[in-house]
């Protein structure tokens, strides 16, 4: 198992503002898709705490689903490009 890595775990590691990174977390905690995370909010806005960062069996079935249909995409994909008339 890899380690969290906790250091890049932040919007602008990946690219997006706080908002849209706070949305995300919190809509793969309510899916169950991960855990060990808790989004704090009050009046002086959310803070993210990391307790012990997972992903969760559901979120380790949603990733080997998606990355197969990827490859079933791809080679469909393939088939139509060398395929004439497809």
């Amino acid at each position: 198992m890899e380690n969290f890595d906790d250091e890049n775990f932040t919007a602008s590691y990946f690219a997006v503002s706080d908002a849209l990174f706070l949305n995300i977390l919190q809509s793969l905690i309510e899916a169950g898709y991960i855990g060990g995370i808790k989004i704090v909010t009050d009046k002086c806005g959310s803070d993210i705490s990391l307790i012990s960062p997972h992903l969760s069996l559901s979120g380790m079935e949603y990733l080997a689903d998606n990355t197969m249909m990827k490859k079933a995409y791809r080679l469909l994909k393939s088939i139509r490009d060398v395929t004439p008339g497809v």
